[in-house]
């Protein structure tokens, strides 16, 4: 099994270019969108030729916006957006599809804007974030997979000492929310692999011919609680795949 994650950066527009030659070529039996900017019909719409899978999406108020999808060849016994908290359940963030052995969290963690103006908002999401995902996890194991908008360490950008506390996506408090995740329970897959892999990202600037010379950030992710790890097979980053200013990233689930 097959599960991968793809930041489209706008779903109306990567459908334009390679979205379905890339769909086939990488053969996935769940993939999860981020930032679709796309209402629920226009989601349906953009997505209708895929007639052999179920499609599930969650859209901003705001439209344009933000916004999640899945896309899954097998029905989930159950799906449910947000978080069932008010004040962050209207941006289009989050969504859950409950499988047989897992939970699948979709997620579209908010950007702390560049002057920084939203990171107070952002750890507050981050902490509410993780208690909805260990509430979950007291029923069965979580897979959660996005943009998470945070280089977790020094080898998960191309340049970290420019950045570090100067640029959205590498300060200490944005660093300190993902350590929550991952020390309390939710592993990096990628990591859990390859430890040490370095350069290779899956976020690009669109400035200055970035991903060419490969200066990104690796801010999109699959966590899976502790107990689930010896069902993953692998972790991978499709950064081959282009479309987006991100690249796809998945696992792969042992028979």
């Amino acid at each position: 099994m097959k599960l991968i994650s793809w930041n489209v950066n706008g779903l109306r527009a990567v459908v334009k270019k390679n979205f379905f030659e890339d769909f086939n070529q990488m053969n996935a039996d769940i993939l999860c969108l981020q930032e679709t900017k796309a209402q629920d019909d226009q989601v349906a719409e953009a997505l209708k030729d895929l007639t052999d899978y179920h499609i599930f999406s969650n859209s901003a108020e705001k439209k344009g916006y933000s916004g999640v999808a899945i896309i899954s060849k097998e029905e989930p016994l159950n799906v449910t957006p947000n978080m069932g908290i008010e004040e962050h359940d209207n941006e289009g963030r989050v969504l859950c599809a409950e499988y047989k052995d897992f939970f699948l969290v979709n997620v579209y963690v908010p950007n702390s804007q560049n002057d920084l103006n939203r990171i107070d908002y952002r750890q507050e999401w981050d902490l509410a974030f993780y208690n909805y995902l260990k509430k979950l996890e007291e029923t069965k194991p979580v897979l959660v997979c996005g943009d998470f908008n945070v280089a977790h360490t020094e080898i998960d950008l191309a340049r970290p000492k420019a950045n570090y506390n100067k640029s959205a996506g590498f300060t200490q408090k944005e660093i300190d929310g993902m350590d929550r995740f991952t020390n309390g329970g939710l592993k990096d897959t990628f990591r859990h692999f390859y430890p040490k892999q370095t350069d290779i990202y899956s976020w690009w600037s669109y400035r200055a011919g970035a991903r060419t010379k490969n200066i990104g950030w690796r801010i999109d992710y699959f966590l899976a609680s502790e107990n689930f790890l010896p069902k993953i097979k692998d972790a991978f980053i499709l950064n081959d795949v282009m479309g987006s200013d991100h690249c796809p990233v998945g696992i792969s689930l042992n028979n």
